[in-house]
This record gives C-alpha cells, structure tokens and sequence, in this order.
C-alpha cells in the first residue's frame, strides 16, 4: 500500500514484489469467498425456515418491524448478495449492504448480549460486518466477474 505522498514502504527483498503483488489479489479473493460463503450459509438457513417464521420470530421479537420487511431484506442480501460477493459480481454495492446488515444486527440484535457473552454476543456479527465493509473499500479484486466486465457498481 502507498502512503499519502505516494511512496510505501521498500522492500527488505525486492524480489518479492510480484509475488506480494500476486498475494494480495488472491487474499482479496479468500476473504471475498470466505465472508460471502459464510453469509451464504446463514441466508440459506432463514430460507430454509421460512421468511415468515424469521419476520415473526427473530425479527419482530427484536423490534424489526415491518419485521416481513426486514426478513425479506435479511435473505435476500444474506443469499444473493452474498453469491454476487463469492463471485465479484456488484461486490461493493452488495459487500456495503451485508456491512450495514450486520450493523444493525449487532445493535438491535447482539448488542444487549455483550461482546463475547457465549449468549449471542456481538463480537462475530462486528467481524463479518468489518469484513464486508473492507471489501467493499477494495472492490471485488483481479479474481472478479466486476474485474472481468471491466465495470463495478
């Protein structure tokens, strides 16, 4: 990374500056897969109860309301959004939608637990809320359908 002025850090190897230059695209792939697949996986499973029994149970209970509104919104960003993240496609749109997803869950949702309570706490929906905030800082990356387009949101 560069400073304000334009020049980083050098090297202690300059040899390895293609390599690092190649590992930094492949880390923005990991953490693009990992943060996308993860919220996949939590989408699915409201999908897979039902928007309905989510919007009466989880998200009315927690003051979401309209809480249908707010269940709707959940799986939808929480599966096709996070698939357009694995995959790089309108990845900072949707990484800074899943970011402010994972904002209001820890503070209606988490908050009141505490952060690492072992009773639902807040540090993991604070990490994945990071997480998708720093993606969508950085774009989808060289390993990108945006990239392979040549357009982003």
């Amino acid at each position: 990374m560069s400073t304000m002025t334009g020049s980083g850090p050098r090297l202690l190897f300059p040899g390895l500056a293609g390599f690092y230059a190649w590992a930094g695209d492949v880390g923005t792939l990991v953490l693009r897969v990992a943060v996308g697949g993860i919220l996949f996986m939590h989408g699915w499973g409201k999908l897979q109860v039902g928007v309905s029994a989510v919007a009466a149970g989880a998200m009315a209970k927690n003051g979401l309301e309209p809480s249908l509104l707010f269940a709707y919104a959940a799986v939808v960003l929480e599966t096709v959004g996070a698939a357009c993240v694995v995959f790089g496609l309108f990845t900072r749109f949707f990484a800074a939608a899943l970011a402010i997803e994972m904002a209001i869950a820890m503070c209606f949702v988490h908050w009141k637990n505490g952060f690492a309570s072992g009773k639902g706490g807040y540090e993991y929906v604070l990490l994945l809320g990071t997480v998708c905030f720093v993606v969508a800082l950085r774009g989808g990356g060289a390993y990108s359908i945006d990239r392979m387009i040549g357009k982003e949101l």
